[in-house]
């Protein structure tokens, strides 16, 4: 069994946010056109933290923030697995938006096409773009790909997954083999 390899300590994710949030006022200015969505249930903390430090460097932006949940549309549902469905709080319409997916690990692809699916429910978008903490490139079972980027994790082990702890104190990322 392979030791736990640290992928992100806190100082390293302050840093990828603040990254995230250079790079999304270079890409969307005012924000005007562009709406912020954190995937339930991870995505969440990672997007609130985001918009946080978006808005204290922008304070007089038209940053729109929403939650989504996308367990009604997943493909796996009544396969066995119990699901609880989170509230989605998108209170706009997404109609001709902008719209910034953010989540924690992107895996097989599968949460972020059920989000999209989901998303289409509350207007149809202008573009959709997805932001990642992880992105664990070798296990697609989907053609989706992020458009920014965290770190990239080579696992081609199935064996392996990532765990983010996020607690108000500390925010880490670890590579964990399937026992630990």
């Amino acid at each position: 069994m392979s030791q736990p390899k640290l992928l992100i300590n806190t100082l390293k994710l302050n840093l990828i946010i603040k990254r995230f949030a250079l790079q999304l006022i270079e890409m969307h200015g005012d924000f005007s056109q562009t709406a912020i969505i954190g995937l339930q249930p991870r995505g969440i903390s990672l997007a609130k933290k985001l918009c946080d430090y978006i808005n204290e460097l922008q304070p007089e932006n038209a940053l729109k923030y929403g939650e989504l949940d996308h367990t009604f549309f997943r493909d796996d549902i009544g396969r066995g697995e119990i699901f609880m469905p989170k509230k989605s709080n998108i209170n706009f319409s997404t109609e001709n938006l902008n719209i910034i997916l953010v989540d924690d690990v992107l895996y097989t692809g599968r949460s972020v096409r059920a989000s999209i699916d989901a998303l289409m429910s509350f207007g149809r978008p202008k573009q959709v773009e997805l932001m990642v903490l992880v992105d664990r490139r070798f296990q697609r079972e989907l053609p989706i790909s992020p458009n920014y980027v965290g770190v990239v994790v080579d696992s081609r082990s199935t064996g392996e997954h990532v765990k983010v702890e996020w607690t108000e104190d500390q925010q880490q990322v670890w590579l964990l083999s399937k026992k630990e």
